[in-house]
This record gives structure tokens, C-alpha cells and sequence, in this order.
């Protein structure tokens, strides 16, 4: 530790350590439980931290990346606020804390007493939820050819929603008038306002047990120990600049390809991520906010390191991350911002550990699938009490990139997102659709010494008349391989057999069946170094060997 740091024996320090992020993931388990939507419910598109006082991230559970590495800037905006106790802010602004207008961040202050309007406020409880819709120009608030944020949805910057412990009904009634299925919005909000409750409940228990100053040096004592944690493992690395190039297929207004560039400099313990070359800002929506840039070069040198690190403040201290003001990765408003937070992310994360391969090449895997494959299906139906609104949204897993010393997974999450599938059985009771077929993609993964992971094939029928929308990479330049491995297959988009590009909105028609293939990840390792046996295994399983459907 640091040599002002509190003297906290080991065993308490590891105890209170635990007990933080068991608070942070307790807080999910609520949020989770209590939501409606299944974007939230079954995909668990959500994030829960702590913070001290001063806004500095203490403790988090482990859930969305993307969401994780940004909620600082969100409490930080908070801050500016005058937050009291009893408050609860709601923000989603992407140029005021947030990552972009769908997922919402409640913060909410936790004071020594529950009630005390007066007391000091000892840290903040935090949750951000992916909400199906926040209004905007298409059902789901993710179009594909936006141009500005006023199109993909309501923008609200650090707003008390809850004042004194009483619920603003104007601010609510405000938020509820600009999105669709407001019901199932409130009930999402109110499962936020459980979680930070619970939050801040624990929190007061912890300081019932340890003392308030023993708790409080405590979040020091986690911050600098993690630190020093993450500077020994970035020392460890050689010292030096790797550089590394990639590029997005398109911004959803025209098809030319925008260039991510990224220099990373290892520097005794230090790192430094440039993005100066990247691409100036663009018309359509893969514009991504600086936070969300920053989320992903946090979360490669996670990777680069040991990822059992406590996951807080201390670990993102040693790294310095700079991009040009005005460019893709730091934009200037109005700028569209929808997709940079699912597929722009996961190019960052693509090109930084890209140029991080000859630094960390025991570790460092091939291209996994590098995007998020958006789907978002939205309209209206009539029932036995008229006509209700539903906005279902989806990721969608592929392959991961093969690694130094095994296989790339197959059909999973990859990079900047977390979230699970939403099985079919909640898909087809929620919503209006049904799915045809959900399998893996035979072949999909690129060869080497290790297989890349196979990507997903996803059908979904419509039964009723509704928008889609599709955000999705990959579908032109392939996932690398590595090491002499082979490239991944790259994906594509299909509505009624028709291959549509990888950003489009689309109004379709009742019994319109959409269809997407998800990347496979790259090889790892010349091909013909490959285990016969696991060549065998794989044809036996019908992951090599089988022409597409």
C-alpha cells in the first residue's frame, strides 16, 4: 500500500473487501429479480457498483463491461448536483455520465442513518439497466440511421427523480410520457430504485459492524491495494509502443469504412492508450463517448493482467487513455450515439488487444466476433384490452477468438457485453415472435492449431406487422486469426432470405422471418499443427464438416 494508506490488517482488509463486492452483487440479484422486462430479467443487461463519497468506484459485480468502466463519469456528473440524502438521480445522457440513451444510471447517495435529511453521505449505491425502449424515432431507441441523439430518444441529464425519499411524480410522468410501454419502463425503474435501496441498506449494516472509521479507511485501503495490484502486473509486461489498426463497416448513413488507429505505450508499471489517427467523428450513430472508450481499454488491460484483481477504482488509476476531442471516440453533441456503445466498443477492444499481442502474446487471443449483432423488434398488438406496445432488443454471442493454449468458445458474449441469451420459451411468452431456429454455425470458426468459436444462427418470426433494426459488425471484415490462424467467418443479416446490410431499420409485415448469422472468431496457431483428434471431435460433433442451411 501506499505509505498513507490506513493500517488495516490483511484479514480484515480481505474480509471488508468481500463483503463490498458481495453488497455489489447483491444489489444485482435484486435488480434482476425484480425487473419485468426480460431484457433486464433474462439477459441481465444491467450493472451494479459502489462508490465513496468523493465518487471514487469501490466495488462492483461483475456484469456489463461496457456499463462497468463508464459508471464513474456517471456519479462524477451526479456530484456536480448537490446530491442530498434521501435523493435518487436518474441520468442516460451520453454527453453528462452516460454510455448511450438506453441504458439509465440511478445514483443514490447512502448516508450513516437511513432517514437523517442532514447526515453525512459516506458513498452511493449505483445501478445502469439497458431499458428496452427510451423513446426515439423506431420502437427499441437503437435506429440504424440516425443522424443526431434528439432521434434515438429521451435524453435526460442527472435529474432528481426521487427527492427527500419522495418519488417527483413530475419528473416521473415526464419520463413516462416519452418512452413506449410505459408500464414496463416504470417497472424496470422501480426494480433500479430496489437495487440501490438494497445498496444502501448493506452499506449502512457494514457500518453498524466495522465503525464508520474503519470502513471508510477501508475504501482506501481496497483502491490502493488494487493499484499497486495492477501496476506490478503492467510492469511485468515489456516496456515499449505497440500499435494496431482496424476499422467499422459503415456508420449507418454510408457504407465507407471508418478507421480506429491505437498506440500503446508500457511504461514501467504506467499505460498510455492513443487513439490520435481515428476517425473524426461521424454522421451516423457508432459515434462512442469517451467513457465507453475508456470502458474498453480498461477491460483489455484487465485482461492483459489478472483479471482477480478487485475490480475499483485503483485498477483504472495507472492507466492514462487520450483521444482527440471531436472524433469517433470523443464526440461533440448532437452527435448519434446508439451504436457506439454495443459495436464501436467492441472495435476498441478488437484494435487494443491487437496491439497488444507481441506484449502479451501468452495471453493475448485471435479476433473474437467484435460486435454485439443488435437486434431490436418493436410495433404493437391488439389483445383483449386493446392495443399494447412491445419492444423486444437482443444481443446476439458468436465466437470467441481462439486462445494461446485451447479453442475459442463457441456461441457466447464476446468483448464489451455480459449478457446471456433470452431463452426461447420467455422470447415467445413476452413477445409477439417466434423462433424458427437458434443453433451454431458449422465451420464459422477459423481455422489454426486452435479452432476459433462458432458463431449463432438466429430466426425469428414476426406474427404481427413491426419494426427491426439491426446494428451489427463484422459482416465484411472478418475477426483475425493469430499466429498464423485463420481468419473467422463474418456474419450476416437476412429478412425473408433477402441479405440486408449490417445497420438498417426496416417496417415489415406480419409472418416476416429475420434471420442472423454471428461472426465466428479467429484461428490460433498454423492450421496444420492442429490435434487429429480434436479435428475428429469436431466433425464428430458437427462443428466442422456441415454446409449451412
Amino acid at each position: 500500500m501506499s505509505s498513507d494508506a490506513p493500517e488495516l490488517d490483511a484479514v480484515t482488509l480481505e474480509i471488508i473487501r468481500n463483503q463490498l463486492e458481495g453488497v455489489a452483487e447483491e444489489m444485482g440479484e435484486v435488480l434482476i429479480t425484480s425487473a419485468y422486462s426480460p431484457n433486464i430479467k433474462e439477459r441481465r443487461d444491467c450493472s451494479t457498483a459502489l462508490f465513496d463519497a468523493d465518487g471514487r468506484l469501490v466495488a462492483q459485480a461483475e456484469h456489463i463491461p461496457v456499463h462497468l468502466g463508464a459508471m464513474p463519469e456517471a456519479v462524477a456528473a451526479v456530484l456536480d448536483h448537490d446530491p442530498c440524502p434521501g435523493d435518487v438521480f436518474v441520468l442516460n445522457d451520453p454527453f453528462a455520465g452516460g454510455t448511450h440513451l438506453p441504458d439509465i444510471t440511478m445514483v443514490s447517495p447512502i448516508s450513516l442513518t437511513e432517514d437523517a435529511a442532514d447526515d453525512e453521505i459516506v458513498g452511493y449505491a449505483v445501478s445502469r439497466a439497458h431499458h428496452a425502449d427510451v423513446g426515439g424515432m423506431t420502437p427499441g431507441s437503437m435506429p440504424a440511421g440516425a443522424r443526431e441523439i434528439h432521434q434515438e430518444g429521451l435524453r435526460l441529464p442527472p435529474t432528481r427523480l426521487v427527492e427527500g425519499g419522495e418519488i417527483d411524480t413530475d419528473v416521473r410522468e415526464l419520463i413516462l410520457a416519452n418512452v413506449r410501454n410505459a408500464r414496463e419502463r416504470w417497472a424496470d425503474l422501480r426494480a433500479q430504485l430496489a437495487a440501490n435501496e438494497r445498496g444502501g441498506e448493506r452499506m449502512r449494516s457494514l457500518l453498524d459492524e466495522h465503525g464508520r472509521e474503519q470502513l471508510l479507511d477501508a475504501f482506501d485501503a481496497v483502491i490502493d491495494y488494487s493499484r499497486e495490484r495492477i501496476t506490478s502486473e503492467l510492469a511485468a509486461l515489456p516496456d515499449g509502443t505497440w500499435s494496431a489498426s482496424d476499422a467499422l463497416e459503415g456508420d449507418g448513413v454510408t457504407d465507407a469504412e471508418i478507421p480506429i488507429e491505437v498506440s500503446v505505450t508500457l511504461d514501467g508499471g504506467a499505460a498510455t492508450v492513443d487513439f490520435e489517427g481515428t476517425a473524426e467523428q461521424v454522421a451516423g450513430n457508432l459515434n462512442a463517448p469517451l467513457a465507453v472508450a475508456k470502458s474498453a481499454v480498461y477491460f483489455v488491460l484487465r485482461c492483459v493482467t489478472d483479471p482477480e484483481i478487485p475490480p475499483n477504482q485503483g485498477c483504472y488509476e495507472p492507466i492514462t487513455v487520450d483521444v482527440p476531442s471531436g472524433t469517433l471516440l470523443h464526440p461533440e453533441p448532437p452527435a448519434a450515439v446508439v451504436g457506439g456503445n454495443v459495436e464501436t466498443s467492441q472495435r476498441v477492444t478488437d484494435v487494443t488487444f491487437a496491439a497488444l499481442a507481441d506484449a502479451a502474446p501468452e495471453v493475448v487471443p485471435a479476433g473474437g466476433q467484435g460486435t454485439m449483432n443488435n437486434l431490436t423488434i418493436g410495433g404493437r398488438t391488439d389483445g383483449e384490452n386493446g392495443t399494447s406496445e412491445f419492444s423486444y432488443y437482443e444481443t446476439i454471442g458468436g465466437g470467441f477468438g481462439a486462445r494461446p493454449d485451447r479453442d475459442g468458445m463457441d456461441g457466447v458474449q464476446v468483448g464489451m457485453t455480459n449478457t446471456l441469451n433470452t431463452p426461447v420459451e420467455a422470447l415467445e411468452a413476452a413477445y409477439p415472435l417466434t423462433v424458427e431456429r437458434y443453433a451454431l454455425r458449422p465451420d464459422s470458426g477459423g481455422a489454426g492449431r486452435h479452432r476459433g468459436g462458432l458463431g449463432i444462427e438466429r430466426s425469428v418470426r414476426l406474427e404481427t406487422s413491426a419494426t427491426v433494426s439491426l446494428l451489427t459488425e463484422r459482416r465484411r471484415i472478418a475477426p483475425r486469426g493469430i499466429a498464423g490462424g485463420r481468419d473467422g467467418a463474418t456474419g450476416e443479416n437476412r429478412i425473408d432470405g433477402e441479405r440486408v446490410p449490417a445497420k438498417t431499420t426496416r417496417e415489415v409485415a406480419a409472418d416476416t422471418t429475420v434471420t442472423v448469422r454471428t461472426p465466428g472468431g479467429g484461428g490460433h496457431g498454423e492450421p496444420a499443427e492442429r490435434d487429429p483428434e480434436l479435428e475428429a471431435r469436431d466433425r464428430a460433433d458437427e462443428k466442422t464438416g456441415i454446409d449451412e442451411p
